[in-house]
């Protein structure tokens, strides 16, 4: 089993360097570490009196790493699950934040253990995780991945101007679907032919 800063070493390594991308709502990114994140944790890197886009650039892996441990794995109380599922919890908890919690907290509803939907890891959810885990430990992280891929369909569904993360220029799987599969088990992983299906109304 990975350490939990091997798996924040590795959410490094996915998200990437620098971006800024105007049409990303997180603005100004570094290694996965939006500007929003460094505002509220007060991290002027260059000592000017704010934090812009300079001090994003200065973040460093390491500090990414940190920032992911503490502020995305063990303050959610993301440690609390299931061991299986903390990969990919603590994936999509840097990628969405809260959203993460919601989609989990709609499946185990949907499983028969319900729960409040509000994005927080309380003691009804941990039990809920943990109850349906122990039910169906061969399914939960498989259809949790299968939830977080749902989730960025829907968002293209809703926004073109964010199809580019789900589609590439080319019409293949674009890197949020794929991000979404590398935590479900390859016989879940949609086809080609299935991919196009479900994005022909994209256009």
């Amino acid at each position: 089993m990975q350490s939990v800063r091997e798996i924040a070493k590795e959410i490094v390594d996915r998200e990437g360097g620098y971006v800024n991308d105007p049409d990303d709502p997180g603005g100004a990114t570094n290694f996965g570490v939006t500007i929003h994140t460094m505002r509220r944790l007060g991290l002027d890197l260059d000592r000017d009196g704010d934090v812009d886009a300079r001090d994003v650039r200065r973040l460093t892996r390491a500090q990414a790493t940190d920032i992911f441990v503490t502020h995305y794995f063990e303050r959610p109380l993301i440690a609390e699950l299931p061991a299986a599922l903390h990969a990919t919890v603590f994936d999509m908890y840097v990628n969405a934040g809260g959203n993460a919690i919601k989609i989990l907290q709609r499946l185990l509803t949907e499983m028969g253990h319900p729960c409040l939907v509000d994005g927080a890891l309380g003691p009804n959810t941990i039990a809920a995780t943990r109850a349906a885990y122990a039910a169906a430990p061969g399914h939960l992280v498989d259809a949790y991945g299968i939830a977080r891929r749902n989730y960025y369909f829907r968002i293209a569904d809703r926004r073109p101007a964010s199809r580019k993360y789900a589609r590439t220029r080319a019409g293949g799987k674009g890197g949020w679907i794929k991000r979404a599969e590398e935590f479900i088990t390859p016989r879940f992983h949609l086809s080609p032919a299935q991919f196009q299906e479900r994005v022909a109304t994209w256009g």
